[in-house]
């Protein structure tokens, strides 16, 4: 803007401020009929109501396991039909394609919970290394994402990071794990697929998190493939992000980052308290969105050198990324930034962003009922923010269903 004051004239930079609006629910709601607006209305009030959430997840859990006659019939065109993609990667195309009508990405996220077989961890592994062949060869599907425990004995990767001596069977165990995960990052590699790699709880973490840089330094050079997960509820998570930054620069490669507020707090805490030990939350939801939004920023200062992945539903945060890429001139299409949230949630968020040409991908879980089962009620237990977000849904969706009838 100009300003001229008689014998000065001065250039004051005035902030670039974002349009994008999580307000507007024509958009948020576009891809669903009259029908499936309804029916994600009553998904919604029942998650408003703890009771029946509560009675709900136990006669699931019943129901499902001695093989209550219609019981996964309801389940599959209800609450498993409106968070996940389907039982296997062929289910997900449709909604895979009805998601990239909108501009809006899907990753495909395996989300068998459980196995502690090698046989079972093989198994992961190929199906892992499918959802990298389809993503090779689809437009709408950005990234593949896998969880360490899907492919590894949880107790191998705690005795790890505790530094507690492997016996010769366990060793063996331990290099399988080590090949596996090289075998998916390779291959990602191979096919310049993106690649995430899910955070998981506090004491197997560094196991984790050292897995990953090893990937990262091998397959990160020339470009972001790799990425790793900082869960910013815990409180010494903005200071290992900057620290990972750090190596990353000395070692030349780049650091592929997803954001999230995190998972696991309820079962954090509790351990912390058990085993006497400090706990590791922040000590606030405030400071927990303190050290989110401080993150943002600290990836955006160092775009050059990262690969974000804002995985998020708190609109604030969402908003201020966009502030952020818009004060620094970076287009909305660019591939070093990603804005991602789970399918059947925060529409409002994904529609409005893939709306003015953000990148965004959904979180698209798959698999057989009886085995995600445990994903959805984990999302449903600790993460609360997808929890605080739900009467903010269904207000949403009352709004839309109102908006229509007029």
């Amino acid at each position: 803007m100009l300003i001229k004051n008689k014998n000065i004239m001065a250039i004051i930079s005035v902030p670039k401020t974002s349009e994008t609006s999580f307000e507007d629910t024509s958009v948020a709601f576009s891809s669903k009929t009259d029908f499936e607006l309804r029916k994600t209305y009553f998904i919604f009030a029942a998650m408003n109501n703890n009771f029946l959430v509560d009675f709900g997840k136990s006669f699931l859990k019943f129901a499902l396991k001695i093989h209550f006659p219609f019981v996964k019939s309801i389940v599959k065109s209800t609450v498993f039909g409106h968070f996940c993609g389907g039982e296997n990667i062929t289910d997900c195309e449709k909604t895979v394609n009805n998601l990239g009508k909108y501009n809006i990405g899907a990753i495909l996220d395996y989300s068998v919970e459980g196995e502690k077989t090698e046989v079972g961890f093989d198994a992961t592994l190929a199906e892992t290394l499918l959802t990298i062949e389809k993503a090779a060869k689809s437009t709408h599907i950005p990234f593949s994402v896998f969880k360490v425990t899907g492919i590894a004995p949880f107790h191998i990767l705690e005795k790890v990071q505790s530094k507690q001596t492997l016996s010769s069977e366990e060793e063996k165990q331990w290099q399988r794990v080590q090949e596996r995960i090289e075998a998916i990052c390779k291959r990602a590699y191979e096919l310049n697929v993106k690649t995430l790699i899910d955070g998981e709880e506090s004491w197997i973490q560094d196991t984790i998190d050292n897995l990953a840089y090893a990937m990262m330094e091998k397959y990160n050079k020339e470009k972001c493939i790799i990425y790793n997960t900082y869960q910013l509820y815990r409180a010494d998570m903005l200071g290992n992000l900057k620290a990972a930054f750090e190596v990353a620069k000395q070692k030349n490669y780049f650091l592929g980052a997803k954001l999230v507020r995190g998972a696991y707090m309820e079962r954090e805490s509790k351990r912390a308290k058990e085993m006497n030990y400090p706990d590791p939350i922040q000590p606030s939801k405030e400071a927990c969105d303190k050290d989110f939004d401080s993150a943002i920023l600290f990836c955006m200062d160092n775009i050059e050198q990262f690969g974000l992945v804002c995985g998020t539903h708190n609109e604030q945060s969402n908003k201020y990324l966009i502030e952020l890429m818009l004060a620094k001139n970076i287009s909305p299409a660019d591939e070093r930034v990603y804005f991602a949230q789970l399918f059947g949630m925060s529409d409002q968020i994904s529609y409005a962003l893939a709306k003015d040409s953000y990148k965004v991908a959904k979180y698209l879980p798959y698999g057989p009922v009886e085995a995600v089962m445990p994903y959805l009620f984990r999302r449903a237990d600790e993460n609360t923010s997808v929890k605080g977000q739900t009467s903010r849904e269904f207000l949403l969706i009352k709004k839309e269903i109102n908006r229509r009838k007029k």
